[in-house]
């Protein structure tokens, strides 16, 4: 659901304004960061307390409005963003380093440093991780729980899409294809291994790329969902444990 917004925030910066994509990511950011307050503000928080199917069938229903949405505004039709400075790829002997893909890889690395210091060093951190833990325990102790909640789906719903323009096609559907591979690492790290997540999502980025070297087309993605039965079979607790580091 957000890849989509951010991805069309960001084509729509570039193809309206001429604006590069990574200067772009403050405001796609900011934007989607508040249509993610919106939604937990008027749908979410409407079915917080509902069974956790109940609440996995409405965020179902609130993406499916959003892909829908798209369809009419932008078309089926795929789109990309195109900036020539960001087409070559830099070599070192054999291996080619695509840019865009790089600095993609710097940026999530910074971003997810700087949630972890969030979660871990600030006092609206620990009330995240204090109402994720125990809602009712965190509002004894004076948190306010619905503020918490608009905070962490805004940050939730930003954190993503933008990045991804300068080297994948955007489309309505197309957070379907980031959805299960993120549901995988998750299971592989670990749920709620902060660190085990980041390690999972190496793993699987690295296990596609030497999957598209020696396998066939779009077998490639068959590598993550081997490893996904795998780690079900033998670790389904994750690699590195689910634990709430």
């Amino acid at each position: 659901m957000q890849t989509v917004i951010g991805m069309y925030v960001t084509f729509g910066l570039w193809q309206w304004f001429g604006l590069n994509p990574y200067l772009s990511i403050p405001i796609s950011l900011f934007l989607v960061f508040l249509l993610g307050v919106a939604i937990q503000r008027t749908v979410m928080e409407r079915v917080i307390n509902a069974p956790a199917h109940n609440q996995l069938l409405v965020t179902l229903g609130v993406m499916m409005v959003i892909e829908n949405l798209a369809l009419v505004f932008f078309s089926p039709d795929f789109k990309k963003v195109k900036v020539e400075s960001l087409e070559q790829s830099w070599r070192f002997g054999d291996i080619l380093l695509d840019k865009p893909r790089f600095f993609a890889f710097l940026f999530v690395i910074a971003i997810t440093s700087f949630l972890y210091w969030l979660l871990h060093r600030t006092r609206v951190g620990k009330a995240i991780r204090a109402t994720a833990m125990d809602k009712d325990g965190a509002m004894l102790v004076g948190i306010k729980v619905k503020q918490i909640h608009l905070i962490t789906f805004g940050i939730g719903a930003a954190l993503a899409g933008t990045l991804l323009t300068p080297f994948f096609f955007i489309s309505p559907h197309v957070g379907n294809t980031f959805l299960l591979k993120a549901f995988v690492v998750v299971v592989l790290g670990g749920l709620g291994n902060f660190q085990g997540t980041l390690i999972g999502g190496l793993i699987i980025g690295i296990a596609e790329s030497f999957g598209g070297v020696y396998l066939d087309g779009n077998l490639k993605d068959l590598v993550t969902y081997v490893i996904f039965v795998l780690v079900l079979m033998f670790r389904p607790t994750g690699l590195f444990g689910g634990n709430n580091k």
